[in-house]
């Protein structure tokens, strides 16, 4: 188990101003924390940017204090700004990752070259949104920003984000619109902007626009999608990049992509953890991520000859077989490098479908299948993005197997090596001009239990491209390609691979508005795995955790996440439920000390289908955020409910925010956005 390391003593004494403006040119100001080596001002330093909409006062001050000290602290600014419209930053948020957002990013980066004590280089840096738009203001290329870090990322915003995934409806886009609405509800700190934080707070709730519709009014990758995809153009990347993810995340698979496609220096460490940043890796084992960032700027912010390019171009995490299990602290591997890219050391093995079985050779025999899969299928599939979180990871998968066609292989006489992302092709028909095929590669035990080790899924009327949706001719042969999540695995001796097949993935994945049958001809069925013959074992990433001081705060109230699935023998149907009390992560209710706030974030899901019905599909979110001190404390009771019918999904909900217990503002939200 890795143990994080505090550190308190730095090469460089360091102030933190606990909030600052930063001046655009149209009259707006964008809100900014500052940690500045002490000596900055007489000996200039390189500058380090974060710029995301979580709140530097009271949303990301928990990582803020221990990371950005660090950076501080070996000799960099760190500048850390509220995007426009958030926290206490001038204007309205009106979605992700805009034109506008970019535009202000290189303004910022203008303003902080500016300064008595910057070099004149930056760098940028963050996690999920952070990562997004640190590729995506790297591609606008401002002069002074020399090289970045992205985690938890991507570079394809419809491919592979939190609302679609092959072409189909992902359930977390309504829980993050919802978090999202949760976020946005909370008024700057009149502590450091004044009277006018009311005025300000009315106006950003009025215009706050309905999250998870906006997304949802996209069905296709069209050109919403494709802004701030840098996979669009390569080229317009020309920093160097450090790309960071984690196995147990949803954004693992742009870390193959960005070292693939990109021609810039860079490197990737792909670890166990989840969509947290690694020196709190979970699963273990974390490692030192501050001390690879700080490795990382000295050489290409500073000009320093210290090995950062040094070995592999990729480190990664090599999973060994484990007993499956929903709580998994740690993962048992080792790391392991690769020089060019994911495709060094690889070698496609086919393997082919028959009845029930998996096996090396085709067989003229293999005959045919029909696959109409229960509409509960999928409910031991964990999270889509892990965050770390006791109970996400997938437990055994034997009871999703129960209601999929699965096919075996023969007991393995040696280890076998995966890295790389698995590909399964099939001819098929359906019976419905609207199917999914869903597809899972899991490792079998000698037990018994599965393990799944990476699964992929498509919406079968994109066969033409995510960017049309082209229905099915019923009864019309197609050939289906479906990509598995890029993933590095070893199967040890004597355990067995297994493909399950099935047409439905709840609660991940929205259901199609008809149960289909699909009709699978097993000749024209291969899976192609990535075998990689000799991984090379290398010493990996530092081992040791290490952070500046913690955030000063005090833990009020312990949080945790429940999780149950309860089933409705009368109605056939299934309901997952998950509720996070006293914090949406589990994180507690909690008392940042320095600035006297506290804040209580509370989530329920429940989602509910009958195997009958896919129609039947309903899923209600409730939350509430608090937060604020004695004297000025708000609160936001927030529920959204998605529902379908043939031709529409129909998304509802309601906002009510009050301040020291007196309400203050009302919101409805109902809209009909064809499927």
């Amino acid at each position: 188990m890795s143990t994080k390391r505090i550190v308190t003593e730095f090469p460089h004494a360091v102030t933190v101003t606990e909030h600052l403006w930063i001046p655009l040119s149209d009259g707006t100001r964008l809100a900014a924390r500052l940690w500045l080596p002490d000596d900055a001002e007489h000996q200039p330093v390189p500058a380090i940017l974060e710029y995301i909409p979580y709140r530097k006062r009271d949303g990301t001050r928990t990582r803020d204090e221990p990371m950005h000290g660090f950076f501080a602290g070996n000799g960099y600014a760190v500048v850390r700004v509220d995007m426009r419209g958030s926290g206490e930053s001038d204007g309205l948020l009106a979605d992700e990752y805009l034109l506008q957002e970019q535009d202000d990013a290189l303004e910022v980066i203008q303003w902080i070259t500016g300064q008595r004590w910057c070099s004149g280089n930056v760098g940028m840096m963050g996690k999920s949104w952070g990562g997004f738009n640190s590729l995506q203001v790297a591609a606008r290329r401002p002069a002074a920003l020399k090289a970045i870090i992205t985690v938890c990322s991507t570079d394809d915003r419809y491919r592979d984000d939190i609302h679609y995934k092959g072409g189909c409806l992902l359930n977390d886009n309504l829980w993050w619109g919802g978090i999202m609405l949760a976020y946005q509800s909370r008024p700057a700190d009149p502590a450091l902007v004044g009277e006018s934080w009311y005025k300000d707070w009315l106006n950003r709730l009025e215009n706050m626009p309905f999250f998870p519709a906006l997304w949802m009014e996209h069905p296709l990758r069209d050109a919403y999608w494709q802004h701030g995809s840098v996979c669009e153009d390569w080229s317009a990347i020309q920093c160097p990049v450090m790309a960071i993810g984690g196995w147990a995340d949803a954004y693992s698979n742009a870390v193959f992509r960005l070292m693939d496609n990109l021609k810039v220096p860079r490197r990737a460490i792909l670890g166990p953890w989840a969509h947290i940043y690694p020196q709190d890796g979970t699963p273990e084992p974390a490692i030192g991520f501050l001390q690879e960032a700080v490795r990382w700027w000295d050489h290409w912010l500073k000009g320093e000859d210290n090995g950062a390019m040094a070995g592999p171009m990729i480190q990664t995490w090599l999973q060994d077989s484990q007993p499956p299990s929903a709580m998994r602290p740690f993962s048992k591997g080792e790391w392991v490098g690769f020089d060019r890219g994911t495709a060094s050391n690889i070698n496609h093995s086919p393997r082919w479908l028959t009845r029930g079985q998996l096996n090396t050779q085709p067989d003229v025999d293999a005959g045919v299948i029909n696959i109409c899969s229960p509409q509960n299928h999928g409910l031991m599939a964990g999270e889509w993005m892990g965050a770390g979180v006791p109970g996400e990871m997938p437990p055994d998968q034997r009871v999703d197997d129960g209601m999929a066609e699965i096919f075996d292989g023969e007991p393995l006489a040696e280890p076998l090596t995966i890295f790389g992302f698995p590909e399964f092709t099939v001819e098929l028909s359906s019976d419905k001009p609207a199917a999914m095929l869903y597809v899972r590669l899991s490792d079998v035990a000698p037990d018994g239990s599965v393990n799944r080790v990476t699964h992929g899924w498509l919406n079968l009327s994109h066969l033409h491209g995510h960017d049309q949706s082209v229905p099915l001719i019923p009864g019309q042969k197609v050939k289906v390609p479906v990509q598995l999540d890029g993933i590095a695995h070893r199967f040890a001796t004597g355990h067995r691979m297994r493909i399950s097949l099935a047409t439905t993935f709840w609660p991940m994945i929205w259901p199609m508005a008809e149960a289909a049958t699909l009709t699978l001809d097993l000749h024209s069925a291969q899976l192609s795995l990535p075998v990689c013959e000799q991984p090379v074992s290398i010493d990996g990433p530092i081992a040791e955790p290490q952070s500046a001081p913690l955030t000063p705060q005090t833990l009020l109230s312990p949080g945790r996440v429940d999780r149950n699935i309860t089933y409705d023998f009368l109605t056939d149907a299934w309901t997952s439920v998950t509720n996070g009390v006293g914090g949406v992560f589990g994180e507690g209710v909690y008392r940042f000390d320095d600035i006297d706030t506290i804040v209580d974030h509370n989530l329920r899901r429940e989602l509910t289908v009958s195997n009958s019905d896919p129609l039947s599909a309903r899923y209600l979110l409730t939350q509430t955020m608090k937060m604020g001190r004695e004297g000025w404390w708000m609160e936001a009771e927030i529920t959204l409910e998605l529902r379908s019918d043939l031709t529409h999904f129909i998304v509802s909900g309601d906002m009510v925010v009050s301040l020291n217990g007196e309400e203050e503002f009302t919101k409805y939200w109902h809209e009909r956005i064809a499927r």
